[in-house]
C-alpha cells in the first residue's frame, strides 16, 4: 500500500488498505462484500433495494464468511407525497413506447422503488451490529441515527457540496464521503439539488477536508491507483470506489451492462432522472438520447421507475438496454477485469 498520509480511516474502521468498495444496489453482492472486506479493504452491502428478509439472508452469508468490518448503506430520502397528476403526465411521455412493444398504456404498473431507513431497518441493524453503517441522501430521523449510533457503529454519508458536508459533521458523522460529479450510480445530494453547480472530485476533496475536521473518503472518478493516490494528496484518508467493481465476476449486472462497461468512454455517460426521479450517472442509452436525460416530467423518487418496468422487462429479454439504466462513473474505461479481491489489493497497492 505504501506510506498513507491520513490513516485515520484505517484506524477507525479497523482495515488494513483503504479501500470502499462502494453500496451499489441491485450490482453488489454478498460475494463482492466479503471479498473485499477479506481483501483487507472495506465491503459494502447496500440496503435500498432489499427487503429485510433479503438483506438478513445476506448479512448471514457475509458474516458466515468473514469477520472482518463490512459497511451497511441505506437511503434517508423522505417519500414522496402521491402525485397522480404527475404520474399520468409521465405514463403519456412513455406511451409511443408502449404502442412500440405491444403494451397497453393503461394497464397498472408494478410499483417500484428504493425504501428509506426506518425503524425496521434499523432493528436489523441493532441485530447484525455491522461496524459501519453509510447513509445517502442525507441522514434519517435523529431517533433513528442515535439508535445505530449507540450499537457502536461508524457512522458516515456522502456529500457533493461543502455545505452538505458541514451538514453532515455538525449531526456527528465519523466520516464524510466526498462525493464528486464524475461518480457513477445515485447523486448523493439534498441541500442543493441544482445538477448544473455540481462540484468535480478534484475541487470538492480539499475544499471538503479544510472545511471538517473528520476524515474525509473521496468518490467520483477513481477506478486505478493513480486515482486513489490523487485522492490522498487532495487530503482524503480512503478512497469509494463503485465502478470498477462492476468489472468483476461478483458484481450482479445484465450482459448487455457489463457489455457496455467494456467500451465505455469518458464522455459516454450522463445524469440522468428518467430511471428514478433523482439524477443518477449512467452510460446513455435509448431513452436517455431520445428524452433528453433529465427531464422535468420525471415524477418524484423513487416512483419514476414504475411507468418504466413494463417497458425495462419487455427490452430486457430481447437483450437491449433502451429502457434499463446502467450505472457508470466518467473513469470506466481505466477500468480491468479481475475479482472483487485483486481489484481491492490493486487499487491500493501502488498508493501512497
Amino acid at each position: 500500500m505504501g506510506d498513507v498520509q491520513d490513516k485515520r480511516i484505517i484506524d477507525l474502521f479497523g482495515i488494513a488498505l483503504p479501500i470502499i468498495q462502494a453500496p451499489m444496489a441491485g450490482a453488489t453482492t454478498a460475494e463482492m462484500v466479503i471479498a473485499a472486506s477479506e481483501a483487507g479493504g472495506l465491503g459494502s452491502l447496500p440496503g435500498a433495494l432489499l427487503s429485510v428478509e433479503q438483506m438478513k439472508a445476506a448479512l448471514d452469508q457475509i458474516r458466515g464468511a468473514t469477520r472482518k468490518p463490512i459497511n451497511l448503506n441505506f437511503f434517508a430520502h423522505a417519500e414522496p407525497v402521491p402525485d397522480l397528476a404527475a404520474q399520468m403526465a409521465w405514463r403519456s411521455v412513455l406511451a409511443p413506447y408502449y404502442v412500440e412493444l405491444g403494451l397497453d398504456p393503461a394497464d397498472p404498473v408494478p410499483s417500484t422503488g428504493r425504501a428509506p431507513f426506518d425503524d425496521v431497518y434499523c432493528n436489523v441493524v441493532e441485530a447484525y451490529r455491522p461496524e459501519v453503517v453509510s447513509f445517502h441522501f442525507g441522514l434519517p430521523k435523529p431517533e433513528l441515527l442515535e439508535r445505530v449510533r449507540r450499537t457502536g457503529a461508524k457512522i458516515i454519508a456522502s456529500a457533493t457540496t461543502v455545505a452538505e458536508a458541514r451538514w453532515l459533521a455538525e449531526r456527528g458523522v465519523d466520516a464524510v464521503i466526498a462525493m464528486g460529479y464524475e461518480a457513477g450510480g445515485h447523486r448523493g445530494d439534498f441541500l442543493h439539488h441544482d445538477m448544473s453547480t455540481q462540484v468535480g472530485t478534484m475541487a470538492l476533496v480539499p475544499q471538503i477536508a479544510d472545511a471538517v475536521s473528520v476524515p474525509v473518503i473521496a468518490a467520483g472518478g477513481i477506478a486505478d491507483p493513480r486515482g486513489v493516490r490523487a485522492a490522498f494528496a487532495l487530503g482524503a484518508s480512503a478512497a469509494q470506489v463503485g465502478t470498477a467493481y462492476l468489472f468483476t465476476p461478483e458484481a450482479k449486472i445484465p450482459a448487455f451492462h457489463r457489455e457496455a462497461l467494456l467500451v465505455a468512454r469518458d464522455d459516454g455517460t450522463a445524469l440522468t432522472n428518467l430511471f428514478t426521479g433523482r439524477p443518477a450517472r449512467g452510460i446513455v442509452n435509448r431513452v436517455m438520447r431520445e428524452l433528453g436525460p433529465l427531464s422535468k416530467l420525471a415524477p418524484a423518487f423513487p416512483t419514476a421507475g414504475g411507468a418504466l418496468a413494463p417497458l425495462r422487462a419487455v427490452t430486457e429479454k430481447q437483450g437491449k438496454p433502451d429502457f434499463s439504466n446502467m450505472w457508470s462513473g466518467q473513469a470506466a474505461g481505466l477500468a480491468r477485469e479481475m475479482s472483487s479481491a485483486e481489484l481491492t489489493r490493486y487499487l491500493a497497492g501502488e498508493a501512497g
